[in-house]
């Protein structure tokens, strides 16, 4: 199946009395065992409405299994402290979400897990792999500067040495990039972004081979980030638009992206889709479409970044990305904002910078808001 029948059917579960099409909420927490081929337990992480929802991601990742988390973070956290104990070392691509940076600088040391962040170039990454290297991570399109990596180069480098890679997937969606078949071994996402797509759930979600999945599972279980049927019955609902959805808000992006460029206001767009970022040939190659994210920095010079927020009418200044409608936000003071001043400069993030997840709007109305705002 192709990927926007694969939103609608794959994982469906099919209800045998009533014929339903949809898979139906089972609310129980606790599932009779005699006779049973496993026992069944929502921290166990398999639900009929977990399972429904894992195997649809699967099918768009085209990986053998997934897990469903509570949220994001749930899944990077288990899916690291899985394949990391005491004395291992990891990398990481500098320029990843706040919250996996704050993570690792918070919580590593006190598991004697080692780690470098280094640039999203190949040859860098490769350059810091030391003989304890157990994982790679990388993000791309990147959060919020939307960096391309070499999806390829990383997995086959990696490859080579035993190392397990893992990416973070939430900017492209398994609609406009699936790293598995570049190599990556384990592939997450942040659910509560496009998976769920309104701005009404949070979950997350990893997926790889069976073998790789079963170790995260038993780790998962141990931590319990768990997700409820009401929720994962919302997720499943979610993915079957998720192709159209997606279409939509990147050609809205590219229109955008392409329009800011010509505002004297702004000194700098960030967009995969443009050809002078630094990413385009190589997102023309592992990608689908560009995204629907457009990163772009205010010359603070010229005009006063608070104030450009504050005249918005449409877009929404708001947390989190990826919904249906139009958000905004200034990653130096949300999803950067636990990185000291120091380091969030030294990567690129200043307090003119804006990260804006586009919409499923007319184009043309959230390009009026932008021009309007800055007037």
């Amino acid at each position: 199946m192709k990927k926007h029948t694969q939103c609608v059917h794959s994982g469906t579960y099919k209800e045998g009395k009533t014929k339903g099409v949809n898979t139906p909420i089972f609310t129980s927490s606790s599932f009779e065992y005699p006779d049973a081929e496993e026992n069944v337990y929502p921290r166990y992480f398999n639900t009929v409405n977990q399972r429904a929802v894992a195997a649809k991601l699967a099918a768009l990742e085209n990986t053998e299994d997934g897990l469903l988390f509570s949220s994001g973070m749930a899944a990077i956290s288990t899916v690291l402290l899985t394949f990391l104990k005491q004395g291992d070392h990891a990398l990481f691509q500098r320029d990843v979400y706040g919250g996996t940076y704050h993570f690792v600088r918070s919580e590593f040391q006190q598991y004697g897990i080692d780690f470098t962040f280094v640039t999203n170039k190949a040859g860098d990454i490769e350059r810091a792999i030391r003989k304890n290297t157990k994982v790679i991570f990388i993000e791309s399109p990147s959060n919020p500067l939307l960096k391309i990596t070499d999806i390829s180069a990383v997995a086959d480098m990696a490859h080579s040495r035993n190392i397990i890679t893992v990416i973070d997937n939430t900017f492209a969606t398994p609609i406009n990039q699936n790293p598995h078949d570049s190599g990556i071994d384990m592939i997450i996402h942040s659910g509560s972004k496009y998976l769920g797509g309104h701005s009404d759930i949070c979950c997350g979600a990893a997926l790889g081979g069976t073998a790789m999945i079963n170790a995260v599972m038993k780790t998962a279980v141990n931590f319990g980030g768990s997700l409820n049927a009401a929720t994962c019955y919302l997720v499943e609902r979610s993915l079957k638009t998720l192709g159209i959805r997606i279409e939509r808000q990147c050609a809205n992006a590219e229109f955008i992206a392409g329009s800011l460029k010509n505002n004297p206001l702004i000194s700098k767009v960030y967009y995969p889709g443009l050809p002078d970022h630094d990413g385009h040939e190589l997102a023309k190659k592992q990608m689908q479409a560009f995204g629907a994210v457009v990163s772009f920095e205010l010359d603070e010079r010229k005009y006063d970044p608070d104030t450009f927020i504050d005249n918005l009418k449409l877009i929404s200044p708001a947390l989190s990305l990826g919904g249906v409608e139009t958000l905004i936000c200034a990653p130096a003071s949300t999803s950067h904002e636990k990185m000291s001043e120091e380091e969030r400069l030294s990567i690129g993030i200043t307090k003119g910078l804006f990260r804006l997840s586009v919409g499923v709007e007319d184009a043309d109305d959230i390009m009026k808001d932008i021009e309007q705002a800055l007037s």
